[in-house]
C-alpha cells in the first residue's frame, strides 16, 4: 500500500494507523472465536471462508459488532450442511440470493456464496449468478472501504480495490465505476450520504459526479428502502454532512424534496442566510440537546421544522417578509412527507404534532401566559412536552448573543412554571374533576357524544381555571348541559 500519513479518519486513524490496524488483524480475529470456530469447519471441509464487507471495516477503525459478515466459494446448500448441528439458529429467508442467516453465542452472522449478479437496472432486481472468486465478489460492492476482505484460513488480508487506503484517507470511493455500481443498485447513492453522516467520510469527486447525473434513477426504489437509509442518516454522527450531500447532488429532491425548498427563503429574523441553513443549525443543535442517545423524532422535527415556510412567504409593504401559519402548514407537509416514506403512525403523529408546536412559544413574549395558557401548551404536547423544549431551544439560531441569552433565559421561566403548576396540579394526567359515569349520572344520559363533550367542556374548564372543587364542577356541568338544551329537572 502506498500513501502518505497526513490522512486522518473521524475515528482518528491515519495510513500507518491503518497499515498497524491490518498488522493486527489477527489479534482481532482471535478476539472473534465465533468466526475462526466457522473457519475452521469450512477449511476441513475444503472451502474458503472470509470476513468481508463491513465487519472488516469496522475491525479496521477498531469499532466492534456483533453481526459478521463472510463470504465462501460453497454454495448454499453445502453451507447448510456445514453449519447444521454447530449453530444455535439458522434462517433461510435469503438463501434464493445466496446468504444462510446463523446464530452462535449471542453473535449474528451471514455467510454468502460468491456472487457475480448482473441487474435489470430497472426495478434492480438481480439475475442472482455465483462467482467463483473473492476478487469479483468484492468488485461487485458498493464502496471501497466495503471491499476489503480477510482469508480466514490462510490469515491473510485482501484489498484489491484500495479500501485501506480510502480508508485511511475517509474517502469513499467505487470499486466498479461509480456509474456501474448505482445502476445495480441506486440505493448505493443514499447509503454514500449515510456513511457521510455515520463515518464523516467523504465522497470521492467521480462518485458526486455520478450521484447528480443519476439522481433520478432512485425513483427506482422502493419508499421502505429509502426510508431505513434516511433513518440511518439522520442517526448518525454528522447528519448534517449526509443532508448537504443530499441537496447539493439532487438527491434531496426525490427523497425529502421539502428540504431544497428551504434554500433563499430568508427567514422572519432577517439574520441568517436562509431557512435552510437554519434548519441545519437547528437541527445539530437539537442534537447537541439529546441526553439518551440518538432520537429520530427529534432530528426529523428539527430538520423539517419550517418546511411551511416557502408556502406560505409572504412580502409585507414595509419590506418584510412573514410566514404566517407556517407551523400548521408544515405539520400537513410533514405528515404527507413521512407517510410517503412508509414511517410508523406514531413517528408520523410526532414529528409533525412537534413541527405544529414549535412556534408557540413565541406568543409567551415576556411571561405573559396566564396558567391556564401554560397548561394547554402542556397537554397539548403531551408525551412529546421534553422534545418540544429540546426542539424550541435549538431553534434559537439569532447571532445577537443578548437575544438569544434573553429567550433561553424566558424559556427556563416558563419551564420553570410548568414545573411549579406540574407539582401542584400533576399536569401529565390532566383530566376534568367529573368522569364519564358521573357525567351520565349527573344529567340522565346515556353513552353517546354529547357525554363527550360533556367532558371535553369540563377539560377545558379544569385547563382554563385549574382543578375545581366536586360542587364547582357540578354546577358547572348543569349550566354548560342547559346550555345544550338537556333537561336535567
Amino acid at each position: 500500500m502506498s500513501g502518505a500519513n497526513s490522512f486522518a479518519s473521524p475515528y482518528g486513524l491515519h495510513h500507518n494507523a491503518v497499515v498497524d490496524s491490518i498488522g493486527a488483524l489477527p489479534d482481532v480475529l482471535s478476539a472473534m472465536p465465533v468466526a475462526e470456530e466457522l473457519a475452521a469447519r469450512f477449511a476441513t471441509a475444503g472451502h474458503q471462508l472470509y470476513l468481508v464487507g463491513g465487519s472488516v471495516r469496522d475491525a479496521l477503525l477498531g469499532r466492534s459488532g456483533t453481526d459478521l459478515d463472510f463470504a465462501t466459494d460453497a454454495v448454499p446448500s453445502r453451507v447448510l450442511e456445514l453449519i447444521r448441528g454447530w449453530a444455535d439458529g439458522i434462517w433461510e429467508t435469503g438463501i434464493a440470493f445466496g446468504t444462510i442467516g446463523l446464530a452462535k453465542r449471542g453473535t449474528t452472522l451471514e455467510v454468502t456464496t460468491f456472487r457475480a449478479d448482473s441487474y435489470d437496472r430497472v426495478t434492480r432486481n438481480p439475475e442472482v449468478t455465483f462467482g467463483d472468486s473473492i476478487e469479483a465478489d468484492l468488485l461487485r460492492r458498493d464502496f471501497t472501504v466495503n471491499a476489503m476482505a480477510v482469508d480466514l484460513i490462510q490469515q491473510r488480508f485482501l484489498d484489491p480495490y484500495g479500501g485501506a487506503d480510502d480508508l485511511a484517507a475517509a474517502i469513499l470511493d467505487t470499486p466498479a465505476t461509480p456509474q456501474e455500481s448505482f445502476a445495480d443498485d441506486p440505493l448505493r447513492m443514499l447509503r454514500a450520504a449515510r456513511f457521510a453522516s455515520q463515518l464523516g467520510f467523504v465522497p470521492a469527486p467521480r462518485v458526486v459526479e455520478a450521484m447528480t447525473a443519476m439522481a433520478g434513477e432512485l425513483a427506482r426504489i422502493t419508499a421502505e428502502r429509502v426510508q431505513t437509509e434516511v433513518s440511518k442518516l439522520l442517526l448518525g454522527m454528522q447528519p448534517r454532512s449526509g443532508v448537504e450531500l443530499l441537496v447539493d447532488t439532487g438527491l434531496a429532491e426525490i427523497v425529502l424534496p421539502e428540504v431544497p425548498a428551504l434554500r433563499l427563503e430568508i427567514d422572519e429574523h432577517h439574520q441568517h442566510k436562509d431557512v435552510y441553513q437554519h434548519s441545519l443549525v437547528v437541527l445539530e443543535q437539537a442534537i447537541a440537546l439529546e441526553e439518551d442517545g440518538p432520537d429520530l423524532v427529534l432530528r426529523l422535527a428539527a430538520l423539517l421544522h419550517d418546511v411551511g415556510k416557502p408556502a406560505t412567504r409572504r412580502f409585507e409593504s414595509g419590506g418584510g417578509v412573514s410566514f404566517h401559519h407556517h407551523e400548521a402548514v408544515g405539520a400537513k407537509m410533514v405528515r404527507k412527507r413521512l407517510r410517503e416514506l412508509r414511517y410508523s403512525k406514531e413517528i408520523v403523529s410526532d414529528v409533525a404534532q412537534l413541527v405544529f408546536l414549535h412556534l408557540r412559544f413565541h406568543g409567551y413574549g415576556r411571561g405573559e401566559w396566564t396558567d391556564s395558557a401554560v397548561r394547554r401548551y402542556v397537554t397539548d404536547a403531551g408525551p412529546l412536552l421534553t422534545r418540544l423544549h429540546k426542539l424550541v431551544r435549538a431553534d434559537c439560531t439569532t447571532r445577537n448573543r443578548r437575544r438569544a441569552q434573553n429567550l433561553q433565559r424566558t424559556y427556563d421561566e416558563l419551564e420553570e412554571r410548568i414545573a411549579r403548576l406540574a407539582a401542584e396540579e400533576d399536569l401529565a394526567r390532566v383530566r376534568p374533576d367529573l368522569n364519564g359515569n358521573e357525567i351520565m349520572t349527573l344529567l340522565g344520559l346515556p353513552p353517546g357524544p354529547l357525554v363527550g363533550k360533556a367532558w371535553r367542556h369540563l377539560k377545558d374548564l379544569r385547563l382554563d381555571r385549574g382543578p375545581l372543587s366536586r360542587e364547582d364542577a357540578v354546577a358547572e356541568l348543569i349550566r354548560w348541559a342547559r346550555e345544550q338544551g338537556v333537561d336535567v329537572g
